[in-house]
């Protein structure tokens, strides 16, 4: 009964190793090498591209979402794409076309951004 536990633990212990592993061996070799100098700016929270301020309720500028919301969204487009690039062969006459639509929809989406300024950063 105990050997069908195997795999689990074998399992356990490699995530470990690989999740603590590199962690141990990056302060050893700090140690070692003398790599290890915290300075005030090292230590200092950074997060999101925005410094650390006092208060947690601070309101942000909204454009920073939305360019995280377009990253999002154009980084789906490829995730499309590569499936459908991969099959084009496969999906025949009909995948091309349906793929040009979602692609024309997309652009007519990035223009429209485009246009009412979404991509400009001051």
């Amino acid at each position: 009964m105990p050997e069908n536990y195997f795999p689990v633990l074998l399992f356990i212990l490699v995530g470990l190793a690989v999740g603590v592993g590199p962690m141990v061996m990056g302060r050893l070799l700090s140690l070692i090498l003398g790599t290890h100098r915290p300075d005030a700016e090292k230590l200092s929270p950074y997060e999101c591209g925005f410094e650390a301020f006092e208060d947690a309720r601070m309101k942000f500028d909204v454009r920073y979402y939305l360019v995280a919301i377009l990253f999002i969204l154009f980084d789906l487009e490829i995730a499309f794409l590569f499936p459908w690039a991969v099959a084009l062969t496969d999906v025949g006459f009909f995948g091309f076309v349906s793929m040009m639509i979602f692609l024309i929809v997309l652009v007519v989406g990035f223009v429209y951004e485009w246009r009412k300024g979404a991509l400009e950063w001051e």
